[in-house]
């Protein structure tokens, strides 16, 4: 079958006539390397589920693809059990809720009891909502903070946490072997949803605060996302005063117009929060991201604001967490700061690095507490064991509010935990390409021709998380250890084009926090610049 001829296979059996009619005004035009773009590979489904811009063809999200994957999902799932279920959410993105809707007619029509959410709700919602409704699936559709144009398609199983292998290479096979869509069947007798089980996630969240000081004054944007409702009643029913919310950002808007990239992480996401902050005096910003499983925290400094890093966070909760006495495992990603370690060690609790992404966090069964320094933490994994940016914001409102009573603020409390450990510095090189060999020749050069020193420190070991590290899976990674000085891990970006390149640096605090500070910051911009040099970028 030819290029045309498989294009227009594919008009004849998708659904939405938005996306035929893209297609077939391609092939009327003869635009064969436009078609050629969107059909020479396919939308790969692995741990991240699928990701990626919404438009007609394999290599697009749409309806085709979408009902492709609840078909192979729905078998992998019936292979397992006599009789699976599953709970659908949905976030506010272009077709969101259509490719939910397919999700569920589609696995009820195969015999899978589906169960669709009522409305755009937080990522964190459908994972609590698999184990409160006891199901053996779950199914969120979101891009998370992707660009507009994008959407995807998330898998957890009957803990609550992401799929890891091989589950994501069985469920890709099966969904190889689907039907045409147009000869799927359908059925519209699933469970649709009321209001009770986003009623009983707030309850649990709301149940993890202790009794203590609310006074709290907190400005808080979701990005345009899906956030906004439920963290507000959350807060409310917690006691807190009400949040200050970014009006500009407050209403779910799929083209997210304030902001070049919804992410709190990304320039520019944050100013409109920034602003009001001071406008109000604010005491903390809190965010997140368009789904609401991430959270950012911004803090007074002086006169001004400023974003917490991910790992500051992460650290930060830890000590929270600690200092309540959670039993269990303290957990992060490999390319999170090792803070968490020297924390956990000094408190007497076991501590575990996972590979990059939260699904391997939340396969921990002891787990105490996991954070990822890309924003992510889990801080209740009975409610769910994925990353919730709710219940995150509801125990930093928490943290502030006690420490501002003791007239001291989380800039202070991060300071005490420096001064005990070492200042733990983290920066990253982040490099976006077109072309993806780009990405392939740096890690090859890290492979085979890695750099002796950089800034000055020698580089003592290089280890290819291809290879496993320390008992963990193998990975596309190089780790440069700089000694006691620090880490570096290289890896490709999981969901985006780009190269990651995470760093952290140890510096003592013998002097002012202030001089080590300086220190530290001087040390990753001369690390990141001689290894870009390194790695030719």
């Amino acid at each position: 079958m030819d290029l045309l001829d498989r294009a227009r296979d594919w008009i004849s059996q998708d659904p939405d006539p938005a996306t035929r009619d893209e297609l077939q005004a391609l092939v009327d035009a003869g635009e064969t390397e436009a078609i050629e773009e969107r059909f020479s590979e396919r939308l790969q489904f692995g741990t991240a589920g699928l990701r990626g811009a919404l438009g007609a063809g394999p290599n697009r999200m749409n309806r085709v693809i979408v009902a492709q994957a609840a078909w192979g999902l729905a078998q992998y799932l019936l292979e397992r059990e006599s009789s699976p279920s599953v709970v659908v959410g949905f976030d506010a993105r272009y077709n969101s809720d259509v490719f939910a809707r397919d999700t569920a007619e589609i696995m009820t029509a195969l015999g899978v009891h589906a169960h669709l959410l009522p409305e755009p709700l937080p990522t964190p919602v459908t994972a609590f909502s698999i184990r409160h409704l006891g199901c053996t699936a779950g199914v969120m559709v979101t891009a998370s903070h992707n660009p507009p144009q994008d959407n995807g398609y998330k898998v957890y199983l009957a803990d609550s946490s992401q799929i890891v292998p091989p589950a994501d290479s069985d469920i890709s096979a099966l969904i190889d072997a689907a039907p045409r869509v147009d000869e799927m069947a359908r059925s519209d007798e699933y469970t649709r949803l009321g209001p009770e089980v986003a009623e009983a996630y707030v309850d649990a969240v709301v149940a993890l605060p202790g009794d203590g000081p609310r006074d709290i004054t907190a400005v808080y944007t979701p990005l345009h996302g899906v956030g906004r409702d439920t963290l507000v009643e959350v807060v409310r029913r917690a006691g807190f005063p009400p949040l200050h919310v970014v009006r500009d950002q407050a209403e779910p808007d799929p083209d997210f117009p304030t902001v070049a990239f919804p992410n709190p992480e990304e320039p520019g996401a944050m100013d409109l929060a920034l602003k009001l902050a001071s406008e109000v005096q604010a005491d903390i910003i809190v965010a997140n991201d368009p789904d609401a499983d991430r959270c950012a925290v911004g803090v007074r400094d002086g006169e001004a604001y400023r974003m917490l890093t991910g790992d500051q966070v992460g650290s930060l909760l830890a000590d929270f967490m600690l200092g309540r006495g959670a039993a269990g495992t303290y957990a992060a990603s490999i390319v999170s700061s090792d803070l968490l370690g020297r924390q956990a060690e000094a408190a007497g609790r076991a501590w575990a690095q996972t590979l990059t992404g939260f699904k391997w966090i939340g396969k921990i069964d002891d787990l105490a507490y996991g954070y990822e320094e890309a924003l992510g933490y889990c801080v209740a994994p009975d409610i769910a064991r994925d990353k919730d940016g709710v219940s995150a914001i509801l125990l930093v409102l928490e943290m502030a509010a006690k420490l501002k009573a003791e007239g001291r603020s989380l800039i202070n409390r991060l300071d005490d935990l420096y001064r005990e450990h070492g200042l733990h510095a983290t920066g990253q090189l982040s490099v976006r390409v077109e072309d993806l060999a780009i990405i392939r020749d740096a890690m090859s050069t890290l492979r085979t021709a890695p750099p002796t020193s950089l800034a000055g420190i020698d580089v003592t070991s290089v280890d290819d998380l291809a290879d496993g590290y320390r008992g963990l899976p193998p990975t596309d990674g190089v780790r440069l250890g700089l000694g006691d000085t620090g880490r570096i891990i290289c890896r490709p970006s999981g969901t985006e084009p780009k190269l990651k390149c995470y760093i952290e640096v140890v510096i003592p605090v013998r002097e002012s926090m202030e001089v080590a500070r300086s220190e530290a910051s001087g040390t990753i911009e001369r690390i990141k610049t001689d290894l870009a040099s390194a790695l030719g970028l």
